[in-house]
């Protein structure tokens, strides 16, 4: 009896403590739900609105992120002709507030497209694609045109591309899209594919833009475009997809920069004509002058003998024009002969050894270079100078597993005006056979005939091989190639001219097609990868 006490008063006392005892709470689960909209007014898709303000409510607290950028309106609304709140702070409801009522056309379909910038307060759960719609007639458009985005020559696509349409009307014409904004807007957002609803039934003009000024016209130069040759009906095909481009500009120059007394640089932009630089001052006997093309900008460099002048006066010619320009001597900065290596420690087996100069070159003197291996035998060389005078080739038969001691002396190199370069002294390696890999790519496609250029690039899109010729049997080998990854791409060279061609918006030429290896290529040393590329 006297122990059935005890254990009473015990489960007495842990019971009360238990009681007692402070927990932490669980918490629960974390809200992973979206905002939900409950109601608006006046509802969603509502025909002959006549108001001035749209309120729509959700369940919980949202903000809205990005708003200027998510927010795509269809037809477009001038931005002053309304007024979106919140847009700083949060609130159950998102407002609309027009300025007055002809901020809106008749008889029309609007689409509110608030893509991802809806999203709740707390867990920053977003609302994707969240959509409102109304009419100022009596119904609501119902057509729509859906497709994706490429890039027509990176691999990867650009994202946020907007798509315009313009009605066919007396008034249309293909300057449009650079004066007038379009009837009907929307966007991909984050994504590559476009939806566009709620159209009414018309003949349209239709094209992609990358909008970077982000005001609903295509501004040349600086946007990417792509677009449909002909006029589309609706109803009708249902879906496009687009490959943008980036035009070459239209061309023009920058103001001349004078460099010092023996050097103008000539800016541009867009392609400019043959000999597009002509010297008008007059000039004594046996002045020689040199025109060179900028490596790495749209630049022309000017280069001249010392003159008895405060400026010179140029001729420069325009596609359909040339006028006339001085240049005056200003402020001159000093500069000399600066010959640089390519390479630094390796000399790769497929490589030539190569050096850029910072003035042109006019003359070479192979009698002051010497090239001798590990075992100081004297390797015989050539000595290549590039047409555009700032690259010197000196090519020699290579040995894997070699050390080569390249001694460059005084006036091995002279510039137009007489200076030599300093003393150069390199000291290279090549490396073993298997330190490289091999790629075989078998091009495999029903177009035998057609012209094309295969290239090898890096993961940064460097190209580092490049092939134009075509063989017999549709199989192309790359040796000595480093173990890294490598991308494959194929462009077809529809004109023939070695390189990827542009398209053309006015003159309704589109940009030659390019083909991307789908997969990463991935080498390791003294592998030999073979490689089937299906173009289709």
């Amino acid at each position: 009896m006297q122990h059935k006490v005890i254990l009473n008063s015990l489960f007495l006392i842990f019971l009360f403590y238990s009681c007692a005892k402070t927990g932490t709470p669980t918490g629960g689960y974390k809200d992973t739900i979206p905002p939900v909209m409950i109601n608006s007014s006046p509802k969603n898709k509502t025909t002959s609105f006549n108001s001035e303000k749209i309120t729509i409510t959700f369940d919980e607290y949202i903000s809205l992120k990005n708003i200027n950028e998510q927010l795509i309106i269809s037809p477009p609304i001038e931005s002053d002709k309304y007024t979106i709140e919140p847009q700083s702070a949060i609130s159950k409801k998102i407002k609309i507030e027009f300025t007055d009522s002809l901020s809106l056309a008749d008889n029309t379909t609007y689409t509110f497209n608030f893509g991802s910038s809806i999203e709740d307060n707390n867990e920053s759960n977003v609302l994707p694609f969240f959509s409102y719609t109304l009419s100022t007639g009596k119904i609501i458009d119902s057509l729509f045109l859906k497709g994706k985005i490429s890039d027509a020559f990176e691999q990867e696509s650009e994202k946020f591309i907007s798509l315009y349409l313009y009605p066919i009307d007396s008034s249309h014409n293909d300057s449009t899209i650079y004066l007038k904004k379009p009837l009907y807007a929307t966007s991909t957002l984050d994504s590559i594919v476009y939806n566009f609803q709620n159209l009414r039934d018309d003949y349209y003009q239709f094209i992609a833009i990358k909008d970077y000024g982000k005001n609903y016209l295509y501004d040349q130069g600086i946007d990417k475009i792509g677009f449909i040759n002909k006029s589309i009906k609706l109803p009708g095909d249902t879906i496009y997809n687009f490959r943008i481009f980036k035009e070459e500009s239209a061309f023009f120059w920058d103001r001349p920069k004078y460099k010092n007394d023996h050097h103008i640089i000539f800016g541009y932009y867009g392609v400019p004509e043959k000999n597009p630089i002509k010297l008008i001052t007059p000039v004594p006997k046996g002045f020689k002058t040199l025109i060179t093309k900028e490596r790495e900008k749209d630049s022309l460099n000017f280069w001249f003998p010392e003159i008895e002048a405060d400026s010179l006066l140029f001729a420069l010619k325009t596609k359909d024009s040339t006028y006339n320009v001085s240049v005056k001597f200003y402020k001159p900065e000093l500069d000399s002969l600066v010959i640089s290596s390519k390479q630094s420690r390796v000399l790769d087996l497929n490589d030539t050894l190569q050096f850029t100069s910072s003035l042109p070159i006019t003359e070479l003197n192979e009698e002051f270079i010497s090239i001798r291996n590990k075992d100081s035998i004297q390797i015989p060389f050539k000595l290549i100078l590039d047409k555009n005078k700032d690259l010197i080739k000196i090519p020699f038969d290579l040995e894997p597993n070699d050390k080569y001691s390249v001694s460059i002396l005084p006036d091995s190199f002279k510039d137009m005006w007489g200076g030599t370069n300093d003393s150069i002294n390199l000291n290279l390696i090549t490396k073993a056979f298997d330190s490289y890999g091999v790629i075989n790519l078998r091009l495999n496609w029903e177009i035998s005939e057609q012209d094309f250029i295969l290239e090898l690039l890096d993961v940064t899109n460097n190209v580092l091989r490049r092939v134009y010729e075509k063989n017999e049997f549709n199989t192309y080998e790359f040796k000595f190639l480093n173990p890294q990854n490598y991308i494959a791409r194929v462009i077809l060279d529809d004109n023939k001219n070695k390189k990827w061609d542009t398209g053309n918006y006015l003159k309704k030429i589109q940009p030659e097609r390019v083909i991307y290896l789908l997969d990463t290529i991935e080498l390791r040393a003294n592998w030999e990868m073979n490689e089937v590329f299906i173009l289709k």
